[in-house]
């Protein structure tokens, strides 16, 4: 079979997505290739179909046990063989999943970074022929990846001893240049062909809400509230806050699992379990929870905390809407997210770095908190922010983020502005936000008056703005380099490059949101949810195919979205099968699940309609691409 006849057999789609097939075309080609692909986008497809293509046995290399499981689960459940081995299994399970290999069982093997060492796997591999070596997450490689394992500098090494070198797939949802640049020469990459297809993904709508304190709770109380049949994460910083929130929302009858380092092997395995098999389809935990997890039905994620770099936060958020329908990211943003992301950055460990390195990876650390404080901040399109990080060419506001939904005020402050250089000139550069904002409207305090600074020709000259006005004007003044902000224990505020301030025509101007904020429940979105073009009677339909899913779910042991997505379960509503080979044009639905689904959902279609004749269940189709 070709590539477009085993993705139609096997996944039960008609096209590819944007850069799946030039990524396929080089890996058969016999090249390595680096691909850069949002969460969401369809990475997996891209050496799955090459590896059903090439001879011999293509090895896919995961640090995440829950995500080799959940894809050899779903190849399965394709009709593709597939297996992994990684600490999970006993020796014996190794040795008889190593066994059916060698004798061609397998085309496809997931394996941990660590297993590449043991003996065994290595007297596997010189029996075989390893036609590609997949290398998953593979930012893990790059000391500047936000998930630096040493475990994959293995990897290499395993590569190059190989009697013939495979082709290589690096693949990752988040890599700046720097960490491509890595991926490429620590691999040792042979001239590689380059695909990124963009991080933007267009289904999700970015927010950032500046609350503080226990009003997170309220918030997130009201969410539930507000979307009770919806499934999503809820990340905090620290377990107390997971373990606060969790009884919150149970004492409100959600239900809802939290998960964190703090609890045991087993618990985390039951709340995730609850979690995936839509027991529980809220959770609230700690970025230990989410690696791996292929769950395609969460509608929201929400950020109690700001996380540590944009890289977490892109990983994050982007476990919302997998299967490509709407989903909302919100982060609750307060001004003591920022000590709690030094404090945790500060008890952070660099195990099996060198003493020189650490420093630099301190200030690295460092420097990603302020990218995340300036982001949660900053009121233009959190999206163009985003993407531009990631070294994006961005283009006019996206209609599709908090702030661009947001009322502003523009506010000039040019002058405001030269008071507060005149303001660090007197300082020294000697004081942090706090004392200078503080001066500046001349504000009643001991501490000004201990360290001179009532005495200052700057004391006062701004006592007609408020503290959140100048507060925001510093802000702003850092952002364009007029002000330098030391990091450190202790931040201070200096004189940047005021050149540009003192040209004609200089502007430095701030906003200011508007008390009438567009609330989160109304928000303008740019792509609505697949769900919208069915009419009342289509959602019927729907709910009760997802009670099918559900029911043969728990008859396979296995999470509802592997049987078929919520995607493909829509887009039987709107195309209505009655017969196997309509099914088949059922974006999602292969022969294999069609043989083994296919008469149970069909059944259910026809029964439906029966009892509701003439109904009229869509007012449209959805794209059929994947």
């Amino acid at each position: 079979m070709n590539k477009t006849e085993i993705l139609k057999t096997f996944f039960g789609y008609d096209s590819f997505r944007e850069g799946q097939e030039d990524i396929i075309d080089g890996l058969l080609a016999g090249r390595d290739v680096v691909a850069i692909m949002p969460t969401g986008a369809g990475k997996s497809l891209c050496y799955q179909v090459p590896a059903l293509m090439l001879p011999g046995i293509t090895l896919v290399i995961s640090p995440l046990i829950s995500l080799m499981q959940d894809q050899v689960k779903s190849l399965n459940e394709a009709g593709i063989h597939a297996a992994y081995i990684n600490s999970s299994l006993t020796e014996v399970q190794i040795t008889k999943a190593l066994a059916l290999a060698a004798k061609g069982t397998y085309k496809i093997i997931y394996v941990a970074p660590e297993r590449l060492e043991s003996a065994g796997f290595m007297r596997f591999v010189s029996q075989v022929e390893i036609s590609m070596v997949t290398v998953d997450e593979a930012h893990c490689i790059s000391q500047w990846g936000q998930d630096f394992r040493p475990s994959y500098l293995k990897i290499v090494e395993f590569i190059e001893g190989l009697s013939v070198k495979p082709v290589v797939g690096a693949f990752t949802a988040t890599a700046t240049k720097e960490v491509r640049n890595d991926i490429e020469c620590v691999l040792k990459l042979r001239s590689p062909k380059i695909v990124i297809t963009g991080f933007d993904r267009e289904n999700l709508y970015y927010s950032v809400e500046h609350i503080a304190g226990k009003r997170k709770d309220a918030f997130v109380a009201d969410y539930m509230e507000k979307h009770p049949k919806e499934s999503g994460i809820i990340y905090c910083a620290t377990r107390k806050n997971v373990d606060s929130l969790y009884e919150t929302l149970l004492r409100q009858g959600v239900p809802v699992a939290k998960y964190h380092a703090g609890m045991s092997n087993e618990e985390r395995k039951r709340s995730q379990d609850d979690f995936i098999y839509d027991r529980a389809p809220v959770i609230v935990a700690t970025n230990a929870f989410g690696m791996g997890i292929d769950k395609s039905n969460v509608r929201f994620v929400i950020h109690y905390n700001m996380p540590q770099s944009m890289e977490n936060y892109y990983q994050e958020a982007g476990r919302a809407g997998r299967d490509g329908e709407s989903a909302k990211c919100i982060l609750l943003f307060s001004a003591q997210d920022i000590m709690i992301g030094k404090f945790l950055l500060e008890k952070k460990e660099f195990e099996g770095t060198d003493d020189e390195d650490i420093e630099f990876l301190r200030q690295r650390d460092l420097y990603r908190l302020r990218i995340m404080e300036e982001y949660c901040k900053g009121t233009s399109c959190l999206r163009n922010y985003i993407l531009k990080y990631f070294g994006e060419k961005v283009g006019a506001p996206c209609d599709n983020c908090g702030n661009c939904h947001h009322q502003y005020e523009e506010v000039d402050m040019t002058e405001d502005a030269k008071q507060v250089i005149n303001c660090l000139a007197e300082t020294r550069g000697r004081y942090g936000a706090a004392i200078v904002a503080g001066t500046l409207l001349g504000a009643d305090r001991a501490r000004l008056k201990e360290i001179g600074a009532d005495s200052y020709r700057s004391y006062g000259v701004l006592s007609h703005r408020t503290e959140p006005d100048i507060r925001l004007l510093i802000e702003q003044m850092i952002r364009e380099g007029y002000v330098i902000q030391t990091d450190g224990d202790y931040s201070v505020l200096r004189i940047g490059d005021i050149s540009g301030l003192k040209r004609e025509g200089a502007y430095v101007g701030i906003r200011k949101a508007e008390k009438s904020n567009i609330p989160v429940s109304s928000q303008k979105k740019k792509k609505a949810r697949s769900t919208d073009a069915l009419t009342s009677a289509g959602y019927k339909l729907f709910e009760r195919l997802r009670e099918l899913r559900l029911a043969i779910a728990r008859e396979e042991g296995m999470p509802p979205y592997i049987v078929f997505s919520d995607k493909t379960l829509i887009d039987m509503c709107a195309k209505l099968p009655k017969k196997e080979e309509e099914m088949l044009e059922v974006s999602g639905v292969g022969e294999n699940k069609l043989r083994k689904y296919g008469e149970r959902f069909l059944g259910e279609i026809s029964a439906f309609l029966e009892e509701n004749p003439g109904a009229l269940v869509s007012v449209g189709e959805d794209d059929e691409s994947i």
